[in-house]
């Protein structure tokens, strides 16, 4: 219970003994109506040379709000429970007192709030002028009600309103209580400070009149009405640089974009007008972005002489979802550095008001801030509040009070600020700053502003928001209602200002003229993202890029393995965990072969042990979802926490395998994010089931398959997908392998479904070893894990590699192959199985497709060379023929493989849902497939 809860207590008695102290010395000081009271109340109890204050109550009117409170009746009683009241007006002031902030730039009205009247709290005009104590809010120890309530109306009430009460901790909600009722919520600025406020408002401004004047019509979603956002990140970079902050990383959507490229970011305005004349379009030819979807990155010298780097994201147009991968960014920049404090890097995740609200990513990703395995220290947010939303008003766009409602899930502080008082601006952003370092938590700054035009250039918004923009269109701007409070303080003269703004359109006219100096502004309009840790690595089509030696040799796998099994002395593992490691133990020794698990966990634990980081998060990701990994292992008597692959060697790399909330997009998004700042290891994320990563659709399409293509942003992420028809139903079944195979080209990204461990092994230790870095999709087993055929040695891991096609392990004479089945993974044990019953390992070949993308047609050739010209190969998949990877396959050899062989293709029948619901009908169609594979029916029509 803090200062502002306690009532009739402590507090009150012994404020009211410490004026009764004070008038026994000196009754004069006192105030008149608390004099005649204790004169009314005798000696009051002095004994001993003792002071101890007794009031004589009257129990009837303790509680009775008609009793009268002049001085001359005031009753005994009344005054513990005045104080109280107070108190508890105190208290509404903090909770309910945003709610009549003065936020709103377009000064509309806001509804009255009963709890912050007098009357609410048995009070009347008539008990302003008492004295109180004011011991529960910073400054002097008594006011009078008057005095508090003016402190709380400049506190709560003014150009900022706040929302910390509902905050749990103690120590969290005294710092932010004590920080604003100290100051009355207000920042004392020098001159110095506020001419440079007022000259980042002036660039703002000025870069927005002349885009709308050099380029009419042009979309450029402008910042004006909102140009407070850019003294708002000068700001804040500068404090971060006095926190001795390294690195800062901004995400936001393309509201005000440009302006932040040209006016944070240190972007040359030449390559931006560059842009919006469209003057390269060679360079862009099938390629690139739009000008407002760019990131970019530049360092910045503080005015203390900290330099701090600052990367700005690149976005696509749906918004909110770059906010996981931002802060992906920053935790693998933390983690490089061993920032285990959090302090050098930050993120500012900059939204719009409709966005916040609107889109779930938003929670997804807030909830990731407190989470050991995602947490960096805290995001300062900025809403970029427009107070609309394209054409929708707040009312139709969302169902609480503010667009930060969702933040408070977060228990951690929302600064409502009018973007008309920079100086408000200003104190907010120094309040959040420091909160963020002080407490390691996200801060949100809500700030109110307007939206001058359309949501683009070409709008017209008094279509639907008429009232809205006629107030709009008489509104002077931000930077010359702020002069005129710097003249009125005499720290500026009209004359100064213009020049500022006359310089700074000088500079922009002087770009512009400059912008078919061609060859200088190519280098710098693309300032290349493969720099500092992506000297080494590249990307590119795949042909010219060297396979990579990826075997290990067998007795340090038989060493890894067998440390795999080791734990503490007093740590006791889960009998069936004993047993699983018994298991592993004989594998190290030869005794038996590698199932999937212990390769996959080799891959880990030799690339950790060759200096490598891994990564691994996903649902259930420690455990594994069939149980198969155990990577984390828990006490079976205390539930202690080991994981083996974190003590193989005392100088190996960092290795998480982590538990991650029920969220796809959210974490995705942040892998993704992590993996381009950590081209170095192996950052990998798992889907509970295959089928589930659709709900990360946005991640996969706007950044995973198409960043390199846009941005020339690569990224060597891993996507763990557990794929395979079991009768498991509709959505325990398909990856949709489909929806990565219709994404495939330019060798954006590798498809793999490998059907032995030892291919796991492999491939995981290539996507690090070699330079290239695409994202990997692996199809993973379920059922196969077990399966007793799907087995490797140590000596395969020891001398071979990933091969992108496995020839029929039967090896059939050629001459006597009369069919070729060309498949990829759990089908071919079937198919096997199937051929071995029905005695055809002679005429019959199987042929596994391992890598799908980028389709290895050499590798193919080199497999079907030895079979005859116009030998049938069929595709079997157990996919619908509409999904899988028939359709891919069939539009790059439709009818004839290599022209040398029929193809047609066999399959569940075209399905507008992945599979059926019941087991027995699954089996039915699986057993179709088997016979249309091996039976004498040789239609191209699908089951």
């Amino acid at each position: 219970m803090d200062r502002g809860e306690q009532g009739l207590n402590s507090l009150s008695l012994s404020f009211m003994e410490g004026l009764y102290e004070q008038f026994l010395t000196e009754p004069a000081s006192v105030p008149s109506d608390w004099r005649k009271f204790f004169e009314s109340q005798g000696n009051g109890g002095r004994t001993n040379g003792s002071v101890r204050f007794r009031p004589r109550f009257k129990p009837a009117s303790i509680f009775n709000p008609s009793t009268p409170k002049s001085a001359d009746s005031l009753p005994v009683s009344d005054v513990a429970v005045l104080q109280d009241r107070v108190d508890q007006l105190v208290r509404a002031y903090r909770i309910r007192g945003h709610m009549i902030a003065q936020i709103d730039p377009l000064g509309r009205p806001r509804p009255a709030q009963p709890e912050l009247d007098l009357q609410a709290h048995g009070l009347t005009e008539a008990d302003l002028d008492r004295t109180f104590s004011a011991t529960t809010i910073s400054g002097p120890e008594t006011l009078t009600l008057r005095e508090i309530l003016h402190r709380l109306r400049n506190t709560y009430c003014r150009s900022i309103g706040v929302q910390f009460m509902h905050i749990d901790d103690y120590a969290v909600k005294m710092w932010l209580q004590e920080r604003m009722e100290s100051t009355e919520n207000h920042l004392t600025l020098s001159t110095q400070e506020q001419l440079r406020i007022f000259s980042r408002l002036t660039d703002a401004v000025t870069f927005e009149e002349f885009i709308q004047k050099k380029f009419i019509g042009a979309k450029s979603f402008s910042l004006e009405g909102a140009e407070s956002l850019i003294p708002l990140l000068d700001l804040a970079i500068e404090r971060a640089g006095e926190q001795g902050v390294n690195e800062i990383v901004i995400a936001m959507a393309h509201r005000g974009r440009l302006n932040v490229l040209a006016n944070i970011m240190s972007k040359s305005p030449r390559a931006i007008f560059r842009e919006f004349q469209d003057l390269d379009p060679d360079v862009s030819v099938g390629h690139g972005d739009v000008k407002y979807h760019l990131g970019y990155h530049n360092d910045w010298l503080t005015e203390c002489g900290h330099e701090v780097h600052l990367a700005l994201c690149f976005n696509p147009s749906h918004l909110e979802f770059v906010n996981p991968v931002a802060l992906g960014r920053v935790r693998a920049k933390q983690d490089r550095l061993a920032d285990v404090q959090r302090e050098k890097y930050v993120s500012i995740l900059i939204h719009g008001d409709a966005s916040l609200a609107g889109e779930g990513i938003v929670q997804e990703t807030l909830n990731l801030s407190r989470l050991e395995g995602f947490s960096t220290g805290g995001t300062v947010h900025v809403v970029v509040n427009n107070q609309i939303g394209f054409t929708t008003n707040p009312s139709d766009g969302r169902s609480g009070t503010y667009a930060t409602n969702v933040a408070q899930m977060l228990q951690v502080p929302i600064f409502h600020v009018n973007g008309e008082d920079p100086e408000a601006v200003a104190q907010v952003v120094k309040l959040s700053m420091d909160f963020r370092q002080t407490f390691k938590q996200d801060v949100f700054i809500d700030m109110y502003c307007f939206r001058r035009r359309g949501h683009n250039e070409s709008d017209e918004p008094s279509f639907t928001q008429p009232m809205m923009y006629k107030e709009i269109s008489s509104r002077k701007s931000v930077r010359d209602s702020y002069l005129e409070r710097l003249l009125n303080l005499g720290g500026i003269t009209r004359q100064q200002a213009d020049e500022v703004e006359s310089h700074r359109r000088a500079q922009l006219e002087e770009e512009l003229q400059g912008v078919h100096e061609k060859e200088e502004v190519r280098l710098s309009t693309r300032p290349s993202i493969l720099g500092r840790v992506w000297r080494n690595y590249l990307g590119g089509p795949e042909s010219g890029v060297r396979d990579v030696d990826t075997s290990v040799d067998p007795d340090r796998l038989q060493f890894l393995l067998d440390q795999l099994t080791k734990l503490p002395q007093d740590f006791t593992p889960n009998p069936k965990i004993q047993r699983f490691l018994d298991a592993r133990r004989a594998m190290a020794r030869r005794e038996h072969p590698l199932d999937w698990s212990a390769a996959e966990t080799l891959a880990f634990g030799s690339l950790a042990t060759e200096g490598h980081r891994v990564r691994l998060s996903g649902q259930d990701s420690e455990r594994g979802t069939f149980s198969h990994r155990h990577a984390v292992l828990h006490d079976f008597h205390n539930g202690d926490i080991f994981t083996p692959l974190q003590h193989l060697s005392a100088d190996q790399a960092p290795v998480e395998i982590i538990n991650s909330p029920l969220s796809e997009a959210g974490v995705l998004g942040f892998e993704y994010g992590y993996s381009i700042a950590y081209p170095d290891g192996l950052v990998a994320w798992e889907a509970q089931f295959g089928d589930f990563w659709n709900a990360a659709q946005v991640i996969v399409d706007q950044f995973l398959v198409s960043a390199e293509d846009k941005w020339h942003s690569l990224s060597g992420l891993v996507l763990l997908l557990p794929h395979g028809f079991e009768g498991m139903g509709p959505e325990h079944s398909s990856a949709r392998l489909e929806r990565f195979l219709l994404s495939a080209a330019e060798d954006n990204i590798q498809i793999v479904v490998p059907s032995t461990p030892a291919q796991m092994f492999h491939v995981l230790r290539r996507q690090v070893l070699r330079p290239w870095r695409k994202p990997l999709v692996i199809m993973t087993p379920k059922s196969l894990l077990r399966h007793p055929e799907v087995i490797s040695s140590i000596d395969d891991l020891a001398t071979q590699s990933f091969q992108r096609v496995l020839a029929d392990p039967v090896n059939p004479r050629p001459d006597k192959v009369e069919r070729i089945l060309l498949c990829s993974g759990k089908i071919f044990y079937d198919l096997q199985k199937q051929r071995r019953e029905l005695g055809h390992e002679d005429d019959i070949a199987i042929i596994r497709l391992e890598q799908l993308y980028p389709l290895p047609e050499t590798a193919i050739e080199e497999a079907l060379a030895r079979y005859a010209d116009e030998t049938p190969v069929f595709w079997v998949q157990e996919e619908p023929e509409n999904m899988g990877a028939w359709r891919y396959l069939q539009v790059r050899f439709p009818n004839r493989l290599l022209g040398r062989f029929p193809f047609s293709g066999i399959s569940r029948a075209a399905s507008a849902s992945p599979a059926t619901g019941s087991a027995n009908i699954h089996k039915i169609e699986q057993q179709a497939i088997l016979e249309r594979a091996f039976g004498g029916v040789f239609e191209h029509a699908p089951v």
